[in-house]
């Protein structure tokens, strides 16, 4: 059964909002997908059309403006921000919401609008956003209005957001080197994990150290992100002490309004709150922001030798694909034109129309990584991947991973290190880890780590798969030594 009637590949933002008002609230747009077609899949949305952004030029740009304002495009992905050097520095909260967003193959996907369109009270980035006082820019056929973050939720899943209306720029102004901010997550596991809380803060600090102002926020505990004021104010005035940061983790926990649900109990998320207030005013104070968050350079991505995100291939033009019109693209080297598959997702195209059952069906939620794949030179997950946006796309699976009989070296050190167990999750494996050998040739532990975390294996065979990654290193690098 299709999925949507129509999807439109559009390459200028006017094209967007005209289908926007011709199909109103039959439409959505699609950046990332990887909220939507989870949704899509179970029936939450019914949409006619999707509306792909992905190769309108510019859309994905993270920029200072001249205006003293960074502005976030709404195609930049989670990955494009947590690795991006000016939202490191400026805007640090953000950086490590990115980071904390699913796996990376999910980061390179998921784009931070949609997060915040998708209006949850458990989203990361909506918290760090709120502490920067960001604001969105919506445009219609009508115009253009501004809505400060602050007022664009009116409760879960619920937005201020018209039927024809797209966000087209993210805004908020950089912290100033008298500013500190830091953000932090508690989830049931290290990734992948919907929030159990979040916190965010920011602080401005005075010569003397003293607190001139202060904003908390406080994501998973509430209809919609709050802020936690009181907290706020006890640490105004002076410098941060051990007494004042008890108090104002305290009073923060008093403003949370939780919920019980399968992930967590109320009360254990008003205890978690004051935790994570306290870790967060304590790192301030200390001066350790970072909290274990990469340097860009060292920062695990999943793109291959690509410095900055792959130009997207495909349609010079707008296209539509509905019905039986082919998606054409090029998978495994080899130019294929496919009919009959444009209400699916990438990965039922690939097995069901191509015969290429490599790409595995585990969760198809974006949890699992078995069907991770390549596409336009990065890592992705095609459960989550519409199948018309593969229209003149480059598309590697793990059936053209090897070439000409020989098999990729990371293959070769599964086979040799015994790292395949039932095998089912194998090819999403061999997929992350021989990407990241083309990203960074000589990996640290934890980046190998870092980059297989999207992918779970049922068997528990880590250790082993671990180990097979270190010795394809050691294998190529002395390919290359020869």
């Amino acid at each position: 059964m299709a999925l949507w009637d129509v999807y439109y590949t559009i390459t200028n933002l006017d094209d967007a909002i005209r289908l926007l008002r011709e199909h109103k609230e039959r439409a959505r747009i699609m950046a990332g997908g990887t909220d939507l077609i989870v949704e899509l899949q179970n029936k939450a949305r019914t949409p006619a059309a999707l509306i792909d952004v992905t190769r309108v030029g510019g859309l994905d740009d993270i920029r200072l403006g001249h205006d003293g304002l960074i502005h976030i495009g709404p195609t930049a992905t989670h990955t494009q921000a947590a690795a991006s050097p000016l939202i490191q520095e400026h805007a640090l909260p953000l950086a490590q919401a990115c980071w904390g967003v699913g796996a990376p193959a999910l980061r390179n996907r998921g784009t931070i609008i949609g997060n915040l369109v998708t209006a949850s009270p458990a989203n990361d980035t909506i918290t760090a956003l709120r502490v920067l006082r960001a604001s969105l820019i919506l445009r219609s056929e009508r115009g253009q209005r501004i809505v400060p973050l602050a007022d664009f939720y009116t409760g879960v899943r619920r937005t201020v957001m018209e039927s024809d209306e797209m966000v087209v720029d993210l805004t908020f102004a950089p912290l100033n080197e008298n500013q500190r901010g830091v953000y932090l997550k508690l989830g049931l596991r290290r990734v992948l994990a919907i929030a159990v809380t979040n916190v965010a803060i920011v602080l401005t600090l005075d010569g003397s150290k003293n607190v001139t102002g202060a904003r908390i926020a406080l994501g998973s505990v509430a209809p919609t992100i709050i802020r936690a004021s009181e907290a706020e104010a006890v640490l105004k005035g002076a410098p941060l002490s051990t007494e004042r940061i008890a108090e104002a983790a305290k009073r923060a926990a008093q403003a949370a309004r939780p919920i019980d649900d399968v992930r967590g109990s109320a009360w254990f998320r008003s205890e978690e709150v004051s935790a994570l207030v306290q870790r967060g005013l304590e790192a301030i104070q200390a001066d350790e922001t970072r909290l274990g968050l990469p340097e860009p350079d060292a920062m695990v991505r999943l793109w291959g030798k690509a410095k900055r995100p792959p130009k997207l291939c495909g349609p010079t033009i707008a296209h539509r694909t509905r019905g039986d019109e082919p998606i054409q693209c090029v998978v495994n080297g080899e130019n294929v034109s496919v009919h009959g598959a444009n209400g699916k997702t990438l990965l039922r195209m690939l097995r069901e129309d191509l015969g290429l059952t490599g790409a595995k069906p585990g969760c198809e939620e974006g949890e699992c990584g078995a069907c991770t794949v390549w596409l336009d030179g990065i890592a992705a997950l095609a459960c989550l991947t519409p199948a018309p946006r593969a229209h003149g796309a480059r598309i590697t699976t793990i059936e053209g991973l090897s070439k000409g009989g020989q098999l990729h070296p990371v293959q070769e050190a599964f086979i040799k290190e015994d790292a395949v167990q039932c095998g089912y999750c194998t090819p999403g494996f061999v997929m992350s880890a021989a990407k990241l050998l083309e990203e960074i040739p000589h990996p640290t532990r934890e980046q190998i780590k870092t980059a297989l975390s999207g992918n779970l294996c049922r068997c528990t065979g880590y250790y082993k798969i671990i180990r097979a990654v270190e010795a394809a290193t050691v294998s190529m690098t002395k390919g290359t030594e020869k």
